[in-house]
């Protein structure tokens, strides 16, 4: 099964970033990635409840951390999980 999880850049600053996520611009919730810590904290759920927001969570979680580990902290302003 193919997953797509967009991820749009809120905010940033020397300690955390903050994207929305979801599987499209319509229905996104919030995710903050600690930089310091290297934890994820889900701010905001997707709105939709037949929707799962663990789900696009977890793969939004995986996208920063190559942001963080591989691509040596630059987060873009826009960016996807793709599989």
């Amino acid at each position: 099964m193919a997953s797509y999880v967009l991820l749009l850049k809120e905010h940033e600053d020397d300690h955390i970033v903050v994207y929305k996520f979801g599987p499209n611009e319509d229905v996104m919730g919030k995710i903050e990635l600690n930089k310091t810590t290297k934890k994820f904290a889900e701010l905001e759920s997707l709105p939709d409840p037949s929707i799962p927001s663990e789900f696009y969570f977890d793969r939004a979680a995986q996208r920063l951390a190559v942001c963080l580990v591989r691509e040596g902290g630059k987060f873009p302003e826009r960016t996807a999980f793709e599989s």
